[in-house]
């Protein structure tokens, strides 16, 4: 869909890690040329460009064209020049920056110096943490719907490259995303096909009430790939630093050379299967590191199926599992003080991974240290929420349990190969290495092989309980004392007698980015010739 749009005038070991990988970060934006259009946006080098906001030159670009951004604190305010309908406010169709033209190429020339800003104009600081300097968006019926930065929506084939996204508050609206590919908010369906990501960062510095801080750093929903994500950061988020939703098993995303850390989740994603993959990435001092899920009541359809789509077999796994989580290290996520709200302030802390209600799942070759409660855990999801037209509990593959709605069992998941590093020292009961629970029998049972575990799981021995996965359970598997120990933690339940939980404090902390996070070598890189790029 295009519209007309009037422009408006005007960690540290992750860090060499991701110097060292920084010369593949061009990926598939260099491969493609485009039209040959390219339009500049700001200065370069003390080259002006034709435009002073990006949103201008999206409105000025024809399908496929480049748009390339100077260094600059750009505070772009289409959806405060051009208020959102009530529609457009509940699917997201809103933001800073609104893209819906295919194949455009959006890169900054800094990842670090060309910043999208939420605040407002002449605030003193890029990315200004002062309450007066905060936008909060257009009013519906009295009350603030809230901001997107960057959004592109239902168009294929576009690229964000290079540069920070910060401080588009939440509200009202479907709201408080930094960086946004909607292929359709809710609609169940897949409206976008194809889309890259790279160098980019998203945070928030201002700490107001959990209901205006950001929600999501780079998100994507109802879109199907190929898609990458190549060297993102994402920090100070209510629900996810990441997040890849509703593409059923059309997904097809690869989440590389990442850092998500000081989130309520790291990442999350509902209803997210087929080929994903996510590697080679850092999880650190969230609440919860990464937590997939299945979910009757949000983006829809569940559930949560990592099999490979076409009964197709994956390269990586040589088993039907395409969802894998590989050579990542989850580390240090204990953090009750960062931003936490809805559903995702219910991820159990101290977990470096949560697999709630997953199906076919491989998590492999990953190093879980120092995460209090749990490494990993593969646990049901229980669901209330209301599903989405002709989907149900039953025919989506859950169970109605009285006193949970819909669950949805971890099924057929695969843990091979993991090394855990002191996991599991808050002390309650069952805290350790791993976990699982299943509230349902006559399901394909999860396995458990060649892990370095020196804590334990729970139940105990599952490598020589459950080493092949598939075969269908003959009973239901609560760990025992590790349901109760989880639903404490979740805050789902009451906590056992003596049990000890961080708790999640009012007393939140927006931690400042990382520096020198690494830029784009060359961003002239598959660039067609222009002034800034001869």
């Amino acid at each position: 869909m295009t519209r007309t749009r009037i422009a408006t005038a005007s960690a540290a070991a992750l860090l060499v890690i991701l110097a060292a990988c920084s010369s593949t970060g061009a990926g598939n934006s260099a491969s493609t040329s485009g039209s040959g259009q390219v339009l500049l946006v700001g200065s370069y080098h003390g080259i002006k460009g034709q435009y002073s906001t990006i949103q201008a030159a999206v409105n000025a670009a024809k399908p496929g064209a480049w748009i390339l951004v100077g260094p600059g604190d750009y505070h772009e305010t289409d959806d405060l020049t051009h208020v959102p309908s009530a529609t457009q406010a509940s699917n997201g169709d809103f933001g800073g920056v609104v893209i819906d033209k295919a194949r455009l190429h959006v890169r900054g020339m800094n990842r670090n110096s060309v910043i999208i800003d939420g605040t407002r104009a002449g605030a003193p600081h890029p990315c200004d943490s002062s309450p007066q300097y905060q936008t909060y968006g257009a009013t519906r019926d009295g009350k603030a719907i809230g901001r997107n930065g960057i959004v592109v929506f239902e168009a294929d084939n576009t690229w964000i490259e290079n540069m920070t996204v910060c401080n588009f508050l939440n509200g009202t609206g479907s709201a408080g995303y930094e960086i946004w590919w909607d292929g359709g908010q809710g609609s169940g369906k897949i409206g976008m096909h194809g889309y890259w990501g790279s160098y980019l960062t998203a945070t928030s510095t201002f700490n107001g009430s959990e209901s205006v801080i950001p929600t999501y750093g780079i998100f994507s929903n109802s879109a199907a790939g190929p898609a990458e994500w190549n060297q993102v950061y994402a920090s100070n988020m209510n629900d996810s630093g990441a997040y890849v939703g509703a593409c059923q098993q059309l997904c097809d995303v690869t989440i590389d050379h990442s850092w998500f850390e000081y989130n309520a989740l790291g990442y999350s994603g509902t209803n997210s299967g087929g080929q994903v993959i996510v590697e080679n990435s850092q999880f650190d001092h969230n609440q919860d590191g990464f937590d997939t899920n299945t979910q009757i009541g949000g983006d829809p359809p569940p559930p949560q199926d990592g099999r490979c789509p076409n009964g197709k077999t994956s390269p990586i796994t040589h088993t039907r599992s395409c969802w894998v989580f590989m050579n990542n290290y989850v580390h240090d996520n204990n953090n009750a003080d960062v931003p936490a709200s809805g559903s995702a302030a219910q991820g159990p802390i101290g977990t470096g991974m949560t697999v709630s209600g997953g199906r076919f799942d491989t998590v492999m070759h990953n190093t879980f240290e120092n995460n209090g409660s749990w490494g990993i855990l593969f646990v049901p999801y229980p669901d209330s929420g209301h599903p989405a037209k002709g989907v149900t509990c039953s025919n989506s593959g859950g169970v109605q349990t009285p006193g949970f709605g819909c669950v949805y069992d971890p099924e057929g998941n695969a843990l091979l190969d993991n090394t855990f590093i002191h996991n599991g020292y808050f002390g309650n009961p069952t805290n350790g290495d791993y976990g699982e629970i299943a509230l349902n029998a006559n399901q394909p049972q999860n396995c458990f092989v060649g892990n370095n575990a020196p804590d334990g799981s729970t139940p105990a021995n599952l490598e020589q309980t459950q080493p092949t996965c598939g075969a269908l359970t003959t009973a239901p598997q609560t760990g025992g004392a590790l349901l109760g120990q989880v639903l404490c933690d979740t805050g789902f339940g009451a906590c056992p007698p003596g049990s000890n939980y961080p708790k999640i404090t009012t007393n939140v902390v927006m931690r400042p980015l990382p520096a020198n996070l690494p830029t784009m070598p060359n961003p002239c890189k598959g660039v067609p010739k222009n002034k800034w790029c001869p």
